[in-house]
């Protein structure tokens, strides 16, 4: 039986990452991407994490500025009050893993596959995460914000207070999204699949149209 969420009223802003007032420089191969790894307070500053594995890693309390994390493979990992600013995730594999207070900055996200991950309270602010896939996945008070995400790939996912703001969303799939108070504000929603999936969602701005357009698409309708 398909789960229904409970849609309308105020989008809950996400929680603030609890970051701690000194962070420690990383140090290498201390603080290395890597199994079991639990790393607490640091600071990674242009760091290549590039084509790594790591099963069950935590990071807790760390800024990441500059880190590309390019075809790197995550698995049962989480990170959680931290900042990760101006990275390269593109083509990385996340498998179960979990944000939790975490702001993503100006970075790209390209490709990247998130699988049965779960996002909670965290802001995605500008960069890229075009053709990005975040199938199965679960987002908790989620803010994406000024970032293009053209192809994205949101199927079999679980949305609640979740906003898309000035994102462009051209040719996105939401199918069978289990949508609860999701709002989109002032987005491009062209070629949207899934649409039916949408039932309730808030709509602000021109993707109003574009959205319906896509819906009646997908019923058949055609407009002559």
């Amino acid at each position: 039986m398909r789960k229904v969420m409970r849609q309308g009223g105020a989008i809950k802003r996400p929680t603030a990452p609890r970051l701690p007032t000194h962070f420690e420089p990383a140090e290498m191969p201390r603080d290395f991407l890597a199994d079991d790894a639990i790393i607490k307070r640091v600071e990674f500053g242009r760091t290549s994490f590039a084509g790594a594995h790591a099963e069950a890693f935590e990071a807790e309390g760390c800024r990441f500025e500059g880190v590309r994390f390019t075809g790197a493979e995550l698995v049962r990992s989480q990170v959680s009050d931290s900042v990760l600013e101006t990275c390269d995730f593109a083509e990385m594999r996340a498998h179960d893993v979990s944000l939790v207070r975490c702001i993503v900055s100006n970075s790209r996200l390209t490709g990247a596959v998130w699988k049965a991950a779960t996002f909670r309270d965290v802001r995605f602010e500008g960069g890229k995460a075009d053709h990005a896939l975040f199938r199965e996945s679960k987002f908790y008070s989620v803010v994406f914000e000024d970032v293009p995400m053209g192809g994205v790939d949101f199927q079999r996912s679980e949305m609640h207070n979740v906003r898309f703001v000035n994102c462009d969303l051209t040719g996105a799939q939401f199918s069978h999204l289990v949508p609860g108070s999701v709002r989109f504000e002032n987005c491009t929603l062209l070629d949207v699949g899934g649409t039916a999936s949408l039932k309730g969602v808030r709509v602000q701005g021109p993707g109003t149209v574009e959205l319906a357009l896509s819906l009646a698409r997908e019923a058949g309708i055609v407009f002559e």
